[in-house]
């Protein structure tokens, strides 16, 4: 018996659609090792921060993360960076902590209003 045109065409939509699977899978096996490191990344960065911050300063750095996460990102990944390349000697206090956010704080628009 011999394979009709139809037979053929089943056949090559099923390797398709394995091969569719495969790389699904392995798409997927991707992603989950990828957001596993940055877990790792992420528990690093903590007890880094939990090392080298105060208390006070680590509730300072909390407060700013609530209104604004993506500066207190910066800051953290900042005082990482610092803690990592061996130039902080002691634990930063809530009042260094407010210099550093002072410091790193991009400039801040003002407008002046004028009335007539």
């Amino acid at each position: 018996m011999s394979e009709t045109p139809d037979d053929e065409r089943i056949q090559e939509l099923r390797e398709q659609k394995m091969q569719e699977l495969q790389d699904q899978a392995g798409d997927e096996a991707d992603q989950e090792a990828q957001q596993a490191a940055q877990e790792q990344a992420e528990r690093q960065q903590d007890a880094l921060l939990k090392q080298y911050l105060t208390d006070g300063a680590r509730q300072r750095l909390n407060a700013v993360e609530m209104s604004k996460p993506e500066f207190a990102q910066q800051v953290k990944k900042q005082v990482t960076a610092l803690a990592q390349s061996g130039r902080l000697n002691d634990r930063i206090d809530e009042e260094q902590m407010k210099s550093l956010l002072r410091e790193l704080q991009p400039d801040q628009k003002s407008f002046d209003i004028r009335r007539r």
